[in-house]
């Protein structure tokens, strides 16, 4: 049986590792731990950035997704933004990561206020993206741009 549960500063650990996991995995990147450990743990300590929550199977974490909040003047409410999604590759395909988006469906609903749930993935992870659809999680209008900031080699400031 799949138990969710919110994230806690203990989980640091697992989700520096499934996020760095992801990275290699669907982008061929190696990401800078110290900066990763850094950013999860302002994420953990502190609500209004975001949450992770983890899937549970006999007590060892197997997934997790975090979420981050976007305001929509438009609709006058919020957009829950699914990212770091990570499943261990033993338990894909079992169910696990429906359990958890449900999970998260269920708690944005519930908070009466969000207005739907969006992430992006990869335009070359097809494997994601198909098990996105089969979720109910179709392609969206809009199209992702972006522009990185980048700072001197060694700043902390951004990674």
């Amino acid at each position: 049986m799949v138990a969710i549960r919110d994230a806690n500063p203990d989980d640091l650990e697992v989700i520096c590792e499934f996020n760095a996991c992801m990275a290699a995995e669907t982008e061929n990147r190696a990401l800078d731990l110290e900066c990763l450990h850094a950013g999860v743990l302002r994420v953990l300590n502190d609500p209004g950035r975001g949450r992770y929550f983890l899937a549970e199977v006999d007590g060892r974490v197997v997934a997790q997704t975090s979420v981050t909040f976007e305001w929509s003047d438009w609709r006058n409410g919020w957009f829950w933004w699914l990212q770091s999604v990570y499943v261990r590759l033993e338990v894909r395909g079992t169910g696990v990561f429906r359990t958890l988006l449900e999970h998260i469906e269920s708690r944005a609903r519930a908070a009466g206020d969000v207005r739907g749930i969006r992430l992006y993935v990869d335009s070359d992870n097809k494997e994601a993206a198909r098990a996105y659809d089969r979720l109910g999680l179709p392609v969206s209008s809009y199209l992702m741009r972006e522009k990185h900031f980048v700072t001197a080699r060694g700043s902390r400031a951004l990674c």
